[in-house]
C-alpha cells in the first residue's frame, strides 16, 4: 500500500498523458480533494523517511484496521479519478512524451519536510504544470491537425453567402459552454466541432467538403387526412388535464355547451356539402398557465377574477376538436419541450428534425416561452403559429426594426409575424384575424319562458370585483329610483363596502346561476370597466339590454394607462365597441353617463321596451367552427406568394390605359375585373373593393364607411401603379419605402408612395398629409370574417 517515487512519476505521467485541455479541471478538483482529505487528518499521518514520496504514509495513533480504512479510502479515490482518466481519450502524440517526462520529473525533486508542506508544494507545482500542459497539449493538437491535413479543413470560410460565419464562430469560442445543448450536439470546444455544428445544426456556415455527408433525404410531408366532424368530447376532456382550477373551470364550460357544439357541427357539415378537409396537426400551447408565467389566472377563478381568456380557450380547443383535427394540449414548459422534441439545455440551439405540428396556437406568454426554448427554430418555424391576442397588434407595432425607428416598440409587440396571425376576441383588428369565443344558444321554449318571466325593473351590474363599483354612487343612486338592482360581486366573509345596501348582491354564482338570474333582469350595466369581456353578449343573448358608458375623448395607448403598453393604437369609443357597432339599438345603448338628466331619461325608456334575446352568428358554436375552418383550409403564411405584379403583366390588362379595375355598376367602388388576370388569393380577388380614404383616415374607417371590412391580405394587389390611376390620383413622383400607412397619395406633393415592405401593409393608422388606398372587402351576413365567397 505504501506508494514510491517512481510510482508517483508513473501516476502523474500517466494522468498528463490522457488529459485534454479543457478536461484539466476535473483531474485538479480531485487531486485536490485527496489533499484536503489528508490534511483533515492532521497528526494522524506522519511522513519518517526523506525518501519517502509524499504519499508515504505511516500509522501512528491509528490502529491497524482503522488505517488499512483510511488507506483504503485514499485508494478508492485515486482509483475513481484513474478510472475517470482513462475514459478520456489519449494524446497519441509520442512526439511530446519526453516533455511530459520532464514535468512529471519535477515531483521527484520535491523535498519533503512535512506532509502539509509536502502538499503545498504538490498543489503549486500542479498548478505550474496544468498551464505549462495546456500550452504543450495546444501546439500537439496543431500540429495533429497539420499531420492530419485537417488544419485547412477547420478555418472559417469565406463565403459571402454566409457573412456570418466568422461572427458566429468567435461567439461559440466565446459561450459553447452556456448552454449543454450544444455538447449534445457533439461541440467539444474544438474549431472543427464548431463549424460541423454551424453548418449542420445551425445554417451560419456553409456546408463541409470534407464531411462524409451523403445527400440529405427531401422529407416529405406525411400523407393527408381527412379530418372528420366528431361530437364525443371525453377525449379532449382527458386532454384538458387536473391540476389547475382554471382547467376545471374550462372542462365544466366544455361540458355544459358539448350538445351545442355537437349540433353547430352537424349543420357545418351539411353546409359544406361533405367537402374533403385537411386534417391538420395542431398544438395548443396555452401558456399564460403555465407555472413558469406566474399563472395569476388560476388562483382567482373562483375570486371573481377575470374568466374571458379561459372562455375564448375553452372554445378554442373545443372548436379545433369538434372540426376533426389531431390535436395535443400544453399548460407547462415540460409539456411543450416535449411535443416539439426540445434538446436538452437552456434553449440556444434550434430544433434538428421537421416541425411535428402544422399549426401551433399559443398567446403571447407561450410565444415568449417558445422563444426561449426553441432557439433559431422559431425563426424558422413562426409561419405556423397563431397567437391568441385580446386587443389586437397592429403592423407598425409587430415590425421590430420599423417600430423601433418610429417609436411603437411595446413589451408584447416585434415579433414580424404577419398580421392575421394574431387572433383576437372581437373583430376590432382587421390587420388581425378574428378568432372570438361562443356564447350560449337558447331553444324556442327557454327563448318564451325568457320573455314570459322578464322583471322590467331588476336589473344586473356588470362587475365582480368590488373595485369596479367605486365611485359609481351616483349613477347607482339614479338606477335605485327605478330599479332593484343586483349584483355578483366576490367577497368572502363581509360584505364590500363599495356595495351599497339597497344593491341585492349574490357573490359569486356559478355559469347556470348566472344565466337565469340574466334571464330575469331588464337591463345589465356596466360603469366602464372591464374592456370587451364575454359577459354583455352573454346577458344580450339572455335577453337584457346592455347600457353603458361612451368615452369621450375615446380611450387608447396614447391617454389612457390601462391600454398604455399594448401594441395597437385603437381607440376605444365605449366598455365594449363590438356591442356598440355591430349589434347596437335596442339590445345595447350607449350614452355619455356624465350627464344625469340623460341617463335617468334612458333608464326609463329601458323599462318600456321590449326585446329578444339576440345572439349574434359568429359568436354562436356554427359561427365559430365556420370561421376557424376557414382559417385553417385557407392561410398559409409558410408559402412563398408569388411577386405581383409580375414582369409585362400590364400588357394584357384589359381598359385604356391598361388597369385590372373597373367601377362597380351605380358605385364609385372599384373592383378586380373578371376579364382581368386571375390569380390564387384566399379571400379571393372577387371580393376585392377598391377605395381611397379621406385626408387623416384609417383604412379601418374608410371601409366601415361604405360598408365594407378592411382586407390586409389584398393589400398587395393594389400596391400598384395602376390602383392610383383607376382612382383618378395623378403622380407626378412615385416611391417606394416603409411605412405603414403605404401605399398612399399626398395631394400637397402630387407624389404617389408603395409599401416596400409587405408586414407593413396595415388598415390600421392615418395623417392629415395622405389619401390611403384602402383594399376593402364585402362580408357574410352575420359573420364579418369571412366575404361572401370565403366558404
Amino acid at each position: 500500500m505504501i506508494s514510491t517515487s517512481g510510482e508517483l512519476s508513473i501516476m502523474v505521467r500517466r494522468c498528463l498523458l490522457t488529459f485534454k485541455p479543457f478536461r484539466i479541471f476535473v483531474v485538479g478538483i480531485g487531486f485536490f480533494s485527496l489533499c484536503f482529505l489528508m490534511t483533515s487528518l492532521g497528526g494522524q499521518f506522519s511522513a519518517k523517511r526523506p525518501g519517502d514520496s509524499p504519499f508515504t504514509v505511516r500509522a501512528e495513533v491509528l490502529g491497524g484496521q482503522e488505517y488499512r480504512g483510511v488507506l483504503r479510502k485514499i485508494s478508492d479515490m485515486l482509483e475513481v479519478i484513474m478510472k475517470r482518466m482513462d475514459a478520456l481519450s489519449k494524446l497519441g502524440n509520442s512526439t511530446e512524451t519526453h516533455r511530459l517526462d520532464e514535468l512529471s520529473s519535477a515531483l521527484d525533486r520535491i523535498q519533503p519536510i512535512g506532509l502539509v508542506e509536502r502538499i503545498q508544494a504538490i498543489a503549486q507545482n500542479m498548478s505550474d504544470m496544468a498551464v505549462r500542459v495546456e500550452q504543450i497539449l495546444q501546439r500537439s493538437m496543431a500540429n495533429n491537425r497539420v499531420r492530419d491535413g485537417a488544419l485547412g479543413q477547420c478555418e472559417i470560410p469565406k463565403d459571402p453567402r454566409y457573412p456570418d460565419c466568422p461572427s458566429k464562430m468567435d461567439w461559440m469560442r466565446a459561450r459553447w459552454t452556456s448552454d449543454p445543448c450544444y455538447a449534445f450536439y457533439g461541440v467539444d470546444g474544438s474549431d472543427c466541432s464548431f463549424l460541423v455544428y454551424l453548418s449542420e445544426v445551425e445554417w451560419f456556415c456553409p456546408p463541409l467538403a470534407w464531411r462524409n455527408q451523403t445527400a440529405t433525404p427531401t422529407l416529405k410531408p406525411p400523407p393527408k387526412s381527412r379530418a372528420a366532424f366528431q361530437s364525443d368530447i371525453g377525449t379532449l376532456l382527458e386532454q384538458v388535464g387536473t391540476g389547475k382550477e382554471s382547467l376545471s373551470f374550462m372542462k365544466r364550460r366544455m361540458r355544459r355547451l358539448a350538445a351545442q357544439w355537437a349540433s353547430a357541427a352537424r349543420r357545418l357539415d351539411d353546409k359544406l356539402r361533405n367537402h374533403w378537409r385537411d386534417q391538420k396537426r395542431i398544438l395548443v400551447h396555452v401558456g399564460f398557465l403555465t407555472e413558469e408565467s406566474g399563472d395569476v389566472f388560476s388562483p382567482k377563478v373562483l375570486k371573481g377574477g377575470p374568466l374571458g381568456e379561459m372562455v375564448q380557450w375553452a372554445d378554442i380547443l373545443t372548436a379545433l376538436h369538434v372540426l376533426g383535427h389531431d390535436l395535443k394540449i400544453s399548460v407547462s414548459l415540460k409539456e411543450l419541450h416535449g411535443f416539439l422534441g426540445v434538446p436538452p439545455g437552456r434553449g440556444s440551439c434550434p430544433l434538428t428534425g421537421p416541425l411535428p405540428f402544422d399549426l401551433i396556437y399559443t398567446d403571447y406568454h407561450g410565444l415568449q416561452q417558445m422563444k426561449q426554448h426553441m432557439g433559431l427554430s422559431l425563426r424558422k418555424h413562426k409561419c405556423h403559429i397563431r397567437v391568441i391576442d385580446t386587443f389586437g397588434t397592429e403592423p407598425a407595432y409587430n415590425h421590430e426594426e420599423y417600430a423601433t425607428l418610429h417609436g411603437y416598440r411595446t413589451n408584447w409587440g416585434y415579433w414580424n409575424l404577419h398580421g392575421q396571425q394574431y387572433m383576437t376576441m372581437f373583430p376590432h383588428t382587421p390587420d388581425n384575424s378574428f378568432m372570438g369565443f361562443v356564447a350560449e344558444e337558447l331553444n324556442e321554449t327557454e327563448r318564451l319562458n325568457i320573455q314570459r318571466n322578464k322583471i322590467n325593473n331588476m336589473a344586473v351590474v356588470y362587475g365582480k370585483e368590488a373595485s369596479m363599483w367605486k365611485g359609481k354612487e351616483k349613477f347607482l343612486a339614479i338606477l335605485h329610483r327605478y330599479m332593484e338592482i343586483h349584483g355578483t360581486v366576490y367577497y368572502e366573509t363581509q360584505r364590500p363596502p363599495e356595495v351599497p345596501a339597497f344593491v341585492k348582491n349574490h357573490g359569486l354564482l356559478p355559469q347556470q346561476e348566472l344565466q337565469q338570474l340574466l334571464r330575469k333582469a331588464k337591463l345589465f350595466i356596466g360603469f366602464g370597466f372591464p374592456y370587451e369581456g364575454p359577459a354583455p353578449l352573454e346577458a344580450i343573448a339572455n335577453g337584457c339590454i346592455f347600457l353603458q358608458p361612451k368615452f369621450n375623448p375615446p380611450r387608447s395607448s396614447l391617454n389612457h394607462e390601462f391600454f398604455r403598453g399594448k401594441p395597437t393604437s385603437r381607440k376605444v369609443s365605449s366598455q365594449h365597441p363590438y356591442a356598440e357597432q355591430y349589434i347596437g339599438r335596442p339590445h345595447v345603448i350607449t350614452l355619455d353617463f356624465n350627464n344625469s338628466e340623460t341617463f335617468d331619461a334612458t333608464v326609463r325608456e329601458i323599462m318600456t321596451i321590449n326585446v329578444e334575446p339576440f345572439l349574434p352568428y359568429e359568436y354562436t358554436c356554427e359561427g365559430m367552427l365556420e370561421r376557424v375552418h376557414a382559417y385553417i383550409q385557407n392561410q398559409d403564411f409558410c408559402s412563398a406568394e408569388a411577386p405581383f405584379p409580375p414582369g409585362n403583366l400590364s400588357r394584357i390588362w384589359p381598359s385604356s390605359p391598361p388597369s385590372p379595375f373597373i367601377l362597380m355598376p351605380n358605385s364609385s367602388v372599384l373592383t378586380w375585373a373578371s376579364n382581368a388576370t386571375s390569380y390564387t388569393s384566399w379571400p379571393p380577388l372577387s371580393a376585392l373593393r377598391l377605395l381611397a380614404s379621406l385626408e387623416g383616415q384609417s383604412c379601418v374607417s374608410a371601409c366601415q364607411s361604405a360598408g365594407l371590412i378592411c382586407e390586409p391580405a389584398l393589400y398587395r394587389f393594389i400596391n400598384i401603379r395602376e390602383a392610383f390611376s383607376a382612382l383618378d390620383f395623378q403622380c407626378e413622383g412615385l416611391e417606394s419605402e416603409m411605412n405603414h400607412l403605404f401605399p398612399a397619395f399626398s395631394a400637397e406633393h402630387a407624389e404617389c408612395a408603395l409599401q416596400q415592405d409587405p408586414l407593413l401593409f396595415s388598415c390600421a393608422g392615418s395623417s392629415a398629409k395622405y389619401q390611403r388606398l384602402c383594399p376593402c372587402r364585402d362580408y357574410r351576413n352575420g359573420q364579418v370574417a369571412l366575404c361572401r365567397d370565403c366558404l
